[in-house]
């Protein structure tokens, strides 16, 4: 990238509004190369959490089509079932398979992981895409207020459940779906049950989603022995059915120039196919293809002990520790 063409992205993504919405990802379009998320995934197998519908759904109908084995990871068993016919019909691929899984909820993540036997019985690529932003405070069954538990925990334990299958793979991906939220947000876990705040949905969804990136950068350092390539993103401003219904305001004002859903996923597709990122791009944060930076404010920095501290909480929470893999 030149150096003017590098100072008008840089700038785009300093505006916030022009650089995450349809715009930002038109202007810098010109500058990709499409072949990139046009790779054979031939005898790849890939799983895809929140698969049925938004950016989730998109990936997956893209990973399909580029001939990949998909395993769509959703919650509701009949929105599942319309989006796997949908894919399967769209790209005429019929190695997509439907499992019910509710990322909230820690033993449903253990249940799938102990059964789950792929064709080939490893993971290509991972993408963790599930999440919830919530108007109200919700517990899932073990009291875990249910942000936290779907876009933090979920993310932590799919990662690690399956990370066998991970390592079976010559070199797997994980692709971790966060949100350009996550700017305005510190980790936050003296209090990330909110039990002693008040509530505020769209705060606790940038602090889970903070937490995302946290991970990844941890995951990296962990798996990059492994020849694991893990990576977070933020999708820009698309238009989905969770900011439809979490944030009906933001889109009214915003609709016409939100990214659809397929270009919000185009950077979670690129991570997942482009034959050009190895570890050495492990533990990146991404916005359009390119490496961007996880702080905006000093306020928002983690250190070393809070990232330690978030590990050791999830492996709590989740009943988790790293010499118990199967």
């Amino acid at each position: 990238m030149s150096s003017l063409r590098r100072f008008f992205d840089d700038f785009l993504n300093q505006t916030i509004l022009f650089g995450y919405d349809r715009i930002g990802y038109n202007v810098r379009k010109k500058l990709w190369n499409e072949t990139d998320t046009e790779c054979s995934m031939e005898n790849k197998i890939c799983v895809v959490t929140g698969a049925n519908s938004g950016l989730g759904k998109a990936t997956s109908k893209h990973l399909a089509r580029l001939g990949a084995t998909v395993y769509l990871i959703c919650r509701n068993p009949e929105l599942g079932r319309e989006a796997q016919q949908e894919i399967i019909g769209f790209t005429g691929n019929s190695k997509v398979y439907l499992e019910i899984v509710d990322t909230s909820e820690p033993e449903q993540i253990k249940n799938f992981a102990g059964r789950f036997q792929p064709d080939g019985s490893r993971v290509d690529v991972l993408v963790n895409n599930a999440g919830v932003l919530l108007n109200d405070r919700q517990e899932n069954s073990a009291g875990l207020e249910k942000t936290f538990a779907t876009n933090t925990l979920g993310y932590f334990l799919m990662t690690n459940l399956l990370l066998p299958l991970l390592v079976r793979s010559a070199a797997a991906r994980v692709v971790n779906v966060s949100s350009g939220g996550m700017y305005g947000a510190a980790v936050q876990l003296d209090d990330y049950q909110y039990l002693e705040r008040k509530y505020n949905g769209v705060l606790a969804y940038a602090e889970s989603k903070r937490a995302e990136v946290i991970l990844s950068e941890i995951w990296a350092e962990k798996l990059r022995s492994k020849n694991i390539f893990v990576s977070s993103m933020h999708p820009g401003w698309a238009d989905t059915k969770g900011v439809k219904s979490s944030l009906p305001t933001f889109r009214k004002l915003t609709r016409p120039i939100l990214r659809n859903a397929r270009e919000g996923a185009d950077t979670i597709i690129w991570l997942a196919v482009n034959p050009e990122l190895t570890v050495e791009h492990s533990g990146l944060f991404w916005f359009d293809r390119k490496p961007r930076a996880i702080f905006r404010s000093p306020k928002t920095k983690h250190s070393v002990e809070e990232a330690k501290k978030l590990w050791e909480l999830c492996c709590q929470l989740g009943d988790w520790s790293e010499d118990r893999r199967r």
